[in-house]
C-alpha cells in the first residue's frame, strides 16, 4: 500500500523520483491531493502556494510571537480580549478594572506590536486561537 501511495504521489509530481530528497507524509499527501481536487488544481501548484505562502507567513508569525512575549501578563489576557471583540469597557468589566486602565493596557499593547489599532492586532493575530479565553 505504501509502494502504491509514494508512486502515486511521483506521478501527481508531489514527490520527486528520489525519496531522500524530499518525502510527505501521508496524511500531509492526502490533505494537498483533497484540497487541489476541491480547488479543481493540480497537486503539484497547490503544493507550491502551500509552501511560498508558509514561507511569506514564518517571519511574520515569528515576529508577532517575539512582540508577544514582550507582554506583561495582563497585556496578554487584555490582548486576546481584544482578539475576541471586546471592547474597552467589556475588558474593563471582565478584569474588573477601570475603563482607563483598559485604554492603557491597549494602547501599551498596540505600541509594543508597532500598531495603530485594535483593527491591525486582530489582524495580526488572526490565526491565533483565544476560543478557551471565554471560557475563563
Amino acid at each position: 500500500m505504501r509502494f502504491l501511495l509514494h508512486r502515486l504521489l511521483q506521478r501527481l509530481h508531489l514527490l520527486p523520483s528520489d525519496p531522500y530528497l524530499f518525502a510527505l507524509q501521508e496524511e500531509q499527501a492526502a490533505y494537498v491531493v483533497d484540497l487541489a481536487a476541491f480547488e479543481g488544481r493540480a497537486p503539484d501548484l497547490v503544493l507550491h502556494d502551500l509552501v511560498r505562502d508558509g514561507k511569506q507567513m514564518r517571519p511574520m508569525s515569528q515576529e508577532a510571537w517575539q512582540r508577544w512575549d514582550n507582554l506583561s501578563p495582563r497585556e496578554k489576557e487584555v490582548a486576546g480580549l481584544v482578539c475576541l471583540d471586546y471592547t474597552n469597557r467589556d475588558i474593563a468589566n471582565r478584569l474588573v478594572i477601570s475603563i482607563d486602565t483598559a485604554r492603557s493596557h491597549v494602547r501599551n499593547i498596540l505600541y509594543k506590536f508597532n500598531l495603530h489599532s485594535k483593527g491591525e492586532l486582530r489582524v495580526v493575530l488572526a490565526d491565533w486561537d483565544f476560543s478557551a479565553w471565554e471560557k475563563s
